[in-house]
């Protein structure tokens, strides 16, 4: 079934056009909550949001559209997407709701849910919203409207959860860190976390405007963090995007490390410690080098869709921890039910003090494979599978590559777009193996 509203990360779109404009929002939000009581006679939802300037109006009109369904409303403010589904679960309450257009410019905005038990909702359940949607609404009377209030505590709760996925014992003194919140939802708790555990910090985009977030800071935007890593003789520096559920870190020799590296390393920290890794997910676009590394160690990588809640869902499936995507989404869910930036980069540091090694020491073993994308526009609609020039050409490059390369070729999304990737040792291989692939496409 295809949803209208739903993309692969919940809702997102431009302010002020359709669906991200207050009156949807305020359909949205007595949707949700008609669909939640259908189940629970007086539910509970928190609203938690990134820094954008357009947070305001969309916070008011879903807390609106909740309350005329006859469903309470929780406000944290400012606070990062993984806080949200700590809080939701913690407290019992019956739904998590962010406002965030995660590593998207200000001009974006959307919406992400998560079930009482802190995880993203399943299709059928983003289905059954959809459907709501569609039908008249149905306002309760005055007696049954619900009610909402601040949630004064959210940081400092949030800030207690992620000390406390390190363990009492450990610390981070003698360590100085520079922490990126770019200018977004973690402003506030990132630096306070890391500062509590010992390090030294330096913060650097946590002065947020309601228009600069992701602006020239975060994880999608790395140089300032590489800069003031050298500008501060830091040991390490952490970026996370809008709404911290990602991250990128960087060492005090200023190399940049992807979340496949850093997955390997808590892979390979668990196994250091005598625990069980059956084995790890990815994605399809994960490196087939970390792969290889991986399968070395006798753990299995499992390929999901691209997106983190595809992650979790194939994690979740066979009962494994650990997973992630290289754009920085991480998973350990003997941590944390969702994706957390914060948690992943001290997953990663506490990796490293245990081993006595740096991180390239800890990835001495993965090397790396070179990935050329390339995206191709074609019509919507249009049956690429079939083109024989392309059939023939993918076969062609597979021959060529073996086991040391790979090809995939996937429709976008959100726009009509072919992502061509090639993968191989080889840079120059993966770069005219790829543009063998798009040329046959437009042929």
């Amino acid at each position: 079934m295809t949803r209208t509203y739903f993309g692969t990360d919940g809702i997102r779109g431009t302010v002020g056009q359709s669906p991200i404009t207050a009156d949807f929002m305020l359909r949205l939000g007595h949707a949700v909550g008609r669909v939640l009581r259908l189940d629970t006679e007086r539910p509970t939802v928190l609203i938690g949001k990134d820094t954008r300037i357009s947070g305001y109006m969309i916070e008011s009109a879903l807390e609106a559209g909740f309350a005329s369904a006859g469903v309470d409303v929780l406000l944290t403010g400012p606070l990062p997407t993984p806080g949200v589904a700590y809080l939701t679960r913690a407290l019992r309450l019956d739904l998590g709701v962010v406002i965030s257009a995660s590593h998207n410019p200000f001009e974006d905005n959307g919406i992400k849910f998560f079930s009482a038990s802190g995880e993203k909702l399943p299709d059928v359940w983003e289905h059954r919203v959809e459907d709501a949607l569609a039908e008249d609404a149905q306002w309760v009377g005055s007696t049954d409207l619900g009610k909402a209030r601040r949630l004064e505590d959210a940081r400092g709760r949030y800030i207690e959860f992620c000390k406390a996925t390190i363990g009492s014992d450990q610390t981070l003194k003698g360590l100085r860190i520079v922490v990126d919140a770019a200018h977004g939802a973690a402003y506030q708790v990132a630096p306070d976390v890391f500062h509590e555990l010992g390090a030294e910090v330096v913060a650097i985009g946590c002065a947020p405007d309601g228009i600069n977030i992701n602006a020239g800071f975060g994880a999608t935007s790395p140089t300032a963090l590489l800069q003031s890593v050298k500008d501060h003789r830091a040991d390490y520096g952490v970026a996370l995007d809008g709404d911290a559920d990602r991250l990128q870190l960087v060492d005090e020799a200023g190399r940049l490390y992807n979340g496949d590296e850093l997955l390997y390393v808590m892979v390979a920290d668990r196994l250091a410690r005598g625990q069980s890794v059956p084995g790890a997910v990815g994605t399809l676009m994960t490196n087939l080098g970390v792969e290889q590394a991986l399968g070395a160690r006798g753990v299995p990588l499992v390929r999901a869709k691209v997106g983190d809640r595809y992650v979790l869902e194939d994690l979740n499936a066979r009962g494994w921890t650990l997973g992630g995507e290289g754009s920085g989404h991480l998973l350990a869910l003997d941590k944390h039910t969702t994706g957390d930036g914060i948690i992943s980069a001290l997953q990663v540091l506490m990796a490293v003090r245990r081993s006595g090694r740096t991180l390239p020491e800890l990835l001495a073993d993965v090397t790396l494979f070179s990935q050329t994308l390339i995206n191709v526009r074609i019509a919507r609609g249009e049956d690429w599978s079939a083109k024989p020039a392309l059939r023939v050409e993918q076969e062609r490059v597979e021959r060529e590559l073996g086991v040391d390369g790979r090809v995939l070729i996937r429709a976008s999304g959100t726009e009509p777009v072919l992502r061509v990737m090639v993968e191989a040792r080889d840079a120059v291989q993966a770069r005219t193996c790829a543009e063998r692939l798009a040329d046959s496409l437009r042929a």
